[in-house]
């Protein structure tokens, strides 16, 4: 079985260091508010608004802070937002998802293309890349839940597809459409978990050398920064030699 790629692994670490706290929270607010929106208000009710404040929690956002946004989509006052998923090729031709959610279609086209552009890439049409991901469901545990066989057992009976597992914790896949039953199969059995979302997930990962890992790197960081970017998903991994030097 081939391992969690290290490279989220740093972007992920990365991303919780560098990021401006009140964009990362502007950014669950936004999804919170859509998902709140879109269904029922109550979490429980709701599987997309019950994972949007899993994750929000996750990394520390403030209950209050939930609850208000989860009260401005009742409230009749939430903006309307578009969510919307651009894709493109980086440089060395690595495939690129970028998810957004924007009040202004125009703007964040006109911006997302630049980037890739600015950064050695080319934004491409809708469906120009995604045939090489496949949407699932991600479910992450620390270590501490247990050893990767005891994760594996749990993981099938709660009807899940898949497990990765190294020193960075367990990492747990599922059908897109089965996200919120096995989640809460696995949370009865193993406790919370760290994260539970949908993803695009590399049917295959490209290595790349340093020079490519640090444009790459430039381009990511430009698209995760820009307001209405949720999420930005690629298809490479960087070799451990090569991720020390970074």
């Amino acid at each position: 079985m081939a391992g969690h790629s290290k490279w989220a692994n740093i972007q992920h670490r990365k991303g919780r260091q560098d990021a401006a706290r009140s964009k990362l929270f502007s950014k669950f607010a936004k999804e919170i508010t859509v998902a709140a929106k879109m269904g029922d208000p109550d979490p429980e009710k709701n599987p997309r608004l019950r994972l949007a404040v899993k994750e929000a929690k996750s990394n520390s956002m403030p209950k209050d802070v939930i609850d208000r946004a989860i009260k401005k989509a009742t409230g009749g006052d939430a903006e309307n937002y578009d969510e919307i998923r651009y894709e493109g090729y980086g440089p060395n031709g690595i495939a690129i998802i970028v998810e957004a959610m924007t009040d202004n279609r125009n703007r964040t086209a006109s911006n997302v293309r630049s980037y890739f552009t600015k950064h050695g890439g080319n934004l491409g049409e809708t469906g120009s890349v995604s045939f090489m991901f496949d949407r699932v469901g991600e479910i992450v545990y620390k270590p501490e839940a247990g050893d990767a066989d005891t994760v594996m057992m749990a993981a099938i009976e709660a009807g899940a597809e898949d497990v990765e597992s190294d020193a960075e914790g367990h990492y747990i896949y599922c059908a897109d459409t089965d996200l919120n039953d096995v989640s809460a199969a696995l949370e009865a059995a193993l406790g919370e978990s760290d994260t539970a979302k949908l993803v695009w997930r590399p049917q295959t990962r490209t290595e790349v050398d340093l020079e490519t890992a640090q444009k790459l790197m430039k381009l990511i960081d430009t698209l995760e920064d820009d307001d209405d970017v949720q999420n930005v998903t690629a298809n490479f991994d960087v070799p451990e030699e090569v991720a020390a030097q970074l």
